[in-house]
Order: C-alpha cells, then sequence, then structure tokens
C-alpha cells in the first residue's frame, strides 16, 4: 500500500511525474473496483492514498477545529457514492469534487462568528487599506495571503453568501481556474465568472464598511 501526498489543488496533479501519475491514478481505479465488488476494506486503502488531498482541500475552506470531521464526512460520502464513479475522470478530481461540494454545504449551515471592530489590531487596519487598494485579481490574492488578513479575512468571509464565500475562496485566494472552479463546483463557467466577479466586489463592499467604522 502506497499513501500519496498530493498538491493541494484539487485539479492540479500535474506535479507528479507522468508515468506515477498513471500508475497511481491506475492503483486508484482498481481499489474502486474492488470496494464496489464487496472488497471494502480496501476502501480504507483509497483513504489512506487521499487524506492529505481531501484535508489541504478542506483546510482551505473551513475552520481549522473543524477540518477533520468536514474530511470524515467527505469519505463517508465518496463511500456511499462509490457506486457512481465512472472512471472517465482521476478519481482524486472526482473525490475533489465532493470536498467543495461538502465545504459549501458546511457553509450553508453556519452563522457567520461576530469579530468586534475593537478586537482590529493596526496590522489589521493597515491591511484593509492595502486590499481596498489592490486593483487586480493577483494583487488582491496576494494580500488576502499576508499572515495579518486569516482573522478579519475570515470575519468577511462569513458574511458572504456559501455560493460567493466558495467562489472567491476557489477563484482568488486558492487560485483555481475559472474552469476549473466550475468543474469543482459542477456549475457553468458562466455562472462561475460572474459570480467570482459578484463575489470579490462583495468582499471588497464588506471591508470597505469595516474600513470606516
Amino acid at each position: 500500500m502506497v499513501e500519496h501526498d498530493y498538491p493541494a489543488r484539487g485539479m492540479s496533479l500535474e506535479t507528479l511525474p507522468g508515468d506515477m501519475m498513471a500508475q497511481s491514478f491506475r492503483a486508484d481505479d482498481e481499489l474502486v473496483r474492488r470496494v464496489v465488488a464487496g472488497e471494502t476494506e480496501c476502501f480504507e486503502d483509497l483513504m489512506l492514498r487521499h487524506r492529505n488531498h481531501v484535508r489541504r482541500i478542506v483546510g482551505n475552506h473551513v475552520p481549522h477545529d473543524r477540518v477533520a470531521e468536514v474530511a470524515q464526512e467527505i469519505f463517508v460520502k465518496a463511500y456511499t457514492g462509490l457506486g457512481t464513479y465512472r472512471f472517465e475522470e482521476p478519481f482524486p478530481h472526482w473525490l475533489a469534487t465532493i470536498a467543495v461540494r461538502s465545504c459549501y454545504d458546511f457553509w450553508r449551515t453556519q452563522q457567520a462568528a461576530d469579530l468586534p471592530v475593537s478586537a482590529l489590531t493596526a496590522d489589521h487596519q493597515r491591511w484593509i487599506d492595502r486590499v481596498m487598494a489592490a486593483r487586480s485579481d493577483e494583487n488582491f490574492a496576494e494580500q488576502a495571503r499576508r499572515q495579518e488578513a486569516s482573522e478579519v479575512l475570515q470575519w468577511a468571509l462569513g458574511r458572504l453568501s456559501p455560493e460567493n464565500r466558495l467562489v472567491v475562496t476557489l477563484v482568488h485566494l486558492d487560485g483555481h481556474s475559472i474552469r476549473e472552479a466550475a468543474a469543482l463546483l459542477g456549475w457553468s463557467m458562466i455562472n462561475v465568472k460572474v459570480r467570482a466577479h459578484r463575489a470579490r466586489r462583495a468582499l471588497r463592499n464588506i471591508l470597505e464598511e469595516l474600513e470606516t467604522r
């Protein structure tokens, strides 16, 4: 049994050498066939091979203390839905779609946590100023990855709808292309492109309101 440590981005496995990637995908498909045929104990091998892949995706979208819980739910969904896997795409991609949509389901059931304005530090305020000055997607994403961004960014993201939160995280923060985000979400590319633009604008409006308090 081999456990692979896949890259963080659900759709970007190209960093693996081609022969290793093909071999890994074939091993995944063989395990899936064995599980579906009744060798249910083989699903543990699939979990071990892909747990880091799933945890990284989940870690980008839900609070740290909920990652293990959501990851476990994803593997339960994968197990119960394994019969629907058609071998038309690599198993890690199929699993990534379940992971991303599970993160969406997570935020549909959550209420936004409140961050008192008095809790904002000078570093937080300077970060907000830089974000408001960022004009391009690249500059926006760069500022959002700064250390001082974490708390205030999560506060702002919590005020977006679950759909907007997921899209702005996938496209503007994680760096997925519109095509990749559409594949992960099961949405049309036009829908993702329009919502990504609106979501970023909504996030900027939230930060602007916070800046003026």
